[in-house]
């Protein structure tokens, strides 16, 4: 199929159509082949679009590759300047909520960490920019718990993020040896249940009544 013979988005299509589909073929593309085996012209056509409209919308295939991570990632990210985290007990919910991000696309995990793992290429340093946007805020959010009394003076923010990092990725990018292992799935309700779990932990741990 040529670029010409594609289904043209209608003229009075909202702007964001082709813009979120390109983006969700973006996603399904590079999660299922290795970024340099993925093209624009194979997220286009997935997409149902013009190659073009990359062009319009991200600049180039990086571009979509780190705006793919951004509008995945987004949810998690917005959570850390809400009300969520300004409490120990807002771990639990925080895992919570990324168990189910995360459980939608198992896949995503290990492609961020395959990116990481290249020494160079797409999309290495703006994660590595995410992630120290991460631990910044978590640092402050500590801080800030620190003045109120609601975590222990000694706790260290960056043993916290750590520890926090783990208790996340750990499930999902081991859930298939996980459910063989213990013969049950890691179904939501699974999922929910070891968020409220870890959730308590981590209270505990920064010596909060949560």
């Amino acid at each position: 199929m040529t670029e010409s013979q594609l289904p043209a988005t209608p003229p009075d299509a909202p702007a964001d159509t082709t813009r979120a589909r390109l983006l969700k073929a973006a996603l399904d593309c590079f999660l299922a082949d290795d970024y340099h085996r993925v093209t624009t012209r194979r997220i286009a056509e997935q997409a149902r679009a013009n190659v073009s409209m990359i062009r319009y919308y991200f600049g180039n295939k990086e571009g979509l590759f780190e705006e793919m991570i951004r509008d995945t990632l987004g949810p998690l990210l917005e959570v850390l300047d809400s009300a969520l985290l300004h409490a120990p007990g807002g771990f639990a919910e925080y895992l919570r909520l990324y168990y189910d991000t995360m459980s939608a696309r198992p896949e995503f995990p290990r492609l961020i960490l395959k990116v990481l793992a290249l020494n160079q290429g797409p999309g290495r340093r703006f994660i590595l920019q995410l992630l120290e946007r991460g631990r910044s805020r978590s640092a402050r959010r500590v801080a800030l718990m620190k003045q109120e009394g609601d975590v222990a003076p000694a706790v260290d923010a960056d043993l916290l993020r750590m520890a926090f990092v783990s208790l996340a990725m750990t499930p999902i990018l081991l859930k298939d040896i996980f459910e063989e292992q213990l013969g049950r799935p890691l179904d939501a309700d699974f999922l929910h249940a070891l968020a409220t779990f870890n959730g308590h932990m981590i209270a505990a741990a920064l010596g909060s009544k949560t």
